[in-house]
């Protein structure tokens, strides 16, 4: 086991740095086996290294599920989705629009998370059945990217307008620099926790990319997309996207049981003044989600608006604070799309375009009640 001494304001945490912290750092040779007390989400006692003793078994389950989940895009024909983009009367301007901005905010989004996902939370979890889901998640946000490499080569759309919209489109831009400046710290070589400081900067970290970023912006664009497929258009894109749905699915569910399980181990992190800073962040993500369903649905189309995904995503924000133990942020409202709540649930396994029964799972039976 490494050594470790007692930090300011925690109970364990890493002396020597982040070799540490990473387990890269020295073995003591001789050293105590692992025990499951000195295990901790940040700021760990134990060697990083060894999974076993597990004692977060929740994590270790997420991560046999993304494994079960397994699927690749290339599985899903795209031929109707070309034949529907080539034809001139197939789409509306408006959806064509929607579509297009709405593939240029993920398609970028995805990399954004694995990099924070690689370069700052995975360094400071100090968990490793954690660790090995983040593993699993990485690799997740890697068949994402490819999604839409996929979707855009299908389509015959421009690689470069699509892939460098979080640059050139503003209500991407703003959304892309609000959850970067959340890793900014983190990406410090100097960054450590173990501080009060440092610990609510890694929480903040992961609230804005777990809660807000996956949690929220990523369920209006499912929404868009999944619209477009109850009306039998962009069907293959639906189906995709209605597994990238699914894999979001468990990331938002594990990375709101960290937060709850850091908040337990560390209840001097969740001060009320924190509570209300954390309030006021996804308040904002709302704000900056609603300039986004206007810049791409300035007119809207058949079943679904600007209004209406400002709406949901009053009602997900909420859902959110829910989750964490907050308080609401604001009124209280009805979902608009009570079919997304199927989707984002879980509970079946058809899909309901009712195309086919989606069988993409590798082993034995998932279990999703």
């Amino acid at each position: 086991m490494l050594n470790w001494s007692e930090p300011q304001n925690s109970s364990a945490a890493p002396q020597g740095g982040e070799a540490d912290a990473t387990g890269l750092g020295e073995i003591e040779r001789g050293g105590a086996r692992v025990s499951v007390d000195d295990k901790r989400m940040i700021n760990a006692r134990a060697d990083v290294n060894q999974l076993l003793p597990l004692k977060y078994r929740w994590a270790w389950e997420k991560y046999l599920a993304g494994c079960n989940n397994h699927w690749m895009p290339t599985e899903v024909s795209m031929q109707a989705d070309i034949a529907l983009w080539k034809s001139k009367d197939g789409l509306t301007e408006d959806e064509r629009r929607m579509l297009k901005r709405n593939l240029g905010f993920f398609a970028a989004s995805e990399s954004l998370v694995a990099n924070n996902i690689v370069l700052a939370i995975y360094r400071h979890l100090t968990n490793p059945e954690c660790r090995q889901y983040l593993l699993r998640q990485a690799f997740e946000e890697a068949i994402h990217t490819h999604t839409f490499q996929y979707i855009v080569e299908s389509l015959g759309l421009d690689e470069g307008e699509l892939f460098n919209m979080y640059r050139e489109v503003p209500s991407i831009t703003d959304k892309a620099a609000w959850a970067l400046k959340h890793t900014q710290n983190l990406d410090d070589p100097d960054f450590r926790t173990g501080t009060l400081e440092a610990d609510q900067a890694f929480l903040r970290d992961l609230v804005a990319f777990y809660v807000i970023f996956e949690g929220m912006w990523f369920y209006t664009g499912f929404a868009q997309i999944l619209s477009l497929g109850r009306r039998n258009k962009m069907v293959g894109i639906a189906e995709q996207y209605q597994y990238i749905l699914r894999d979001e699915s468990i990331h938002l569910n594990f990375g709101i049981d960290v937060i709850n399980q850091i908040k337990i181990e560390n209840p001097h992190l969740w001060t009320d003044d924190f509570q209300n800073e954390i309030r006021a962040m996804i308040t904002e993500a709302a704000e900056l989600e609603a300039a986004y369903g206007r810049d791409t649905m300035p007119r809207g189309f058949l079943g679904l608006n600007a209004a209406l995904c400002e709406q949901y995503m009053h009602f997900i924000a909420n859902r959110r604070c829910a989750q964490l133990g907050l308080q609401p942020v604001f009124a209280e409202v009805e979902n608009p799309f009570p079919w997304m709540s199927e989707a984002m649930d879980l509970k079946k396994e058809k899909n309901f375009f009712e195309t086919r029964v989606i069988e993409y799972q590798n082993g034995g039976a998932l279990n999703w009640e």
